[in-house]
């Protein structure tokens, strides 16, 4: 039976060659399939790959990604509900990678750290801690990366663009593995919870990668979106992170990430070696043998 595969990206792709990345994406893939001696199993043309990069970066109007980090660390631009958005996700961060508050003092001084997590030099303060003290991990990438999501989430016209994007690559009635990076997972997880029974999408495997889904403020959000539950119209879920990986910053477990109704449950890869400098990189997750021979499966099925 003939199947395809849609990928779906994650953030900072903007400018960039979608046929390229495509490229890059099933490069990494195939490096995964090759060490259990399998190939891509469809033809290329049957690899789609949605492109919305341009659309998050005039989000940040154009700007680089060093001011534009700038800009969303300084609290400018920003409203009260976007300000407590970014503050819960940092701080959640912050705990789960074991960042103290002597920690925090020695950057930042003991009166930031006196009046607390709601006051912005917080915020500031803990993602210089994460560039200081967590490996791997980059402040104003996670400061970006939690302005990307919050946008995706809160602002309805941004949201229909990207999944009219998504949407326009997954064919009804075709057996289609979706496979998704990052905010990209979040992207995925949404347009197949509102629209893939409606439409007829036939999702016999469902793959997040590198995900925040997990993240308590993210979780609570998309829960008012829609309830929180594997999409109807996907067969299994398969998850897999870097436990080193700053934007992974949980399992899709019971524990953080309930499903009602609890079945088809999401199944977790935990120990991904994923070999990009910052650990979250797209080409460390699909080169991982477990991860790509679970998509070979899905294809084959």
């Amino acid at each position: 039976m003939s199947r395809q595969l849609v990928f779906v990206h994650g953030r900072a792709q903007e400018k960039k060659d979608s046929i390229a990345l495509k490229a890059e994406w099933i490069e990494a893939l195939n490096d995964g399939l090759a060490k259990s001696k399998l190939t891509l199993p469809i033809a290329e043309k049957d690899v789609r790959f949605p492109f919305y990069g341009d659309t998050l970066y005039d989000m940040v109007d154009g700007k680089s990604a060093e001011s534009a980090a700038e800009i969303i660390v300084r609290g400018q631009q920003s409203d009260a509900e976007e300000r407590a958005f970014v503050q819960a996700v940092l701080e959640e961060i912050r705990k789960k990678r074991g960042i103290t508050e002597d920690q925090l003092m020695a950057i930042a001084g003991e009166e930031v750290v006196k009046r607390g997590p709601l006051n912005w030099e917080w915020v500031q303060t803990i993602l210089r801690a994460i560039d200081r003290y967590v490996p791997y991990g980059s402040g104003a990438s996670i400061a970006l990366a939690t302005y990307d999501v919050y946008q995706y989430l809160k602002n309805s016209n941004i949201r229909k663009v990207i999944d009219d994007g998504v949407s326009a690559a997954i064919k009804p009635g075709l057996e289609t593995v979706v496979v998704s990076h990052s905010l990209g997972t979040v992207v995925a997880y949404n347009v197949l919870q509102q629209r893939g029974k409606l439409v007829g999408w036939k999702v016999p495997l469902f793959v997040t990668v590198g995900s925040p889904l997990a993240v308590t403020e993210i979780r609570k959000t998309l829960k008012f979106i829609a309830p929180t539950r594997c999409p109807e119209c996907a067969t299994k879920w398969f998850n897999a992170m870097d436990d080193r990986d700053v934007v992974a910053l949980y399992p899709l477990t019971t524990e953080y990430f309930p499903l009602d109704p609890p079945v088809p449950s999401i199944e977790n890869k935990v120990d991904v070696k994923n070999k990009t400098t910052n650990r979250h990189g797209i080409a460390g997750y699909l080169d991982d043998r477990d991860v790509a021979k679970r998509i070979y499966d899905a294809l084959t099925a």
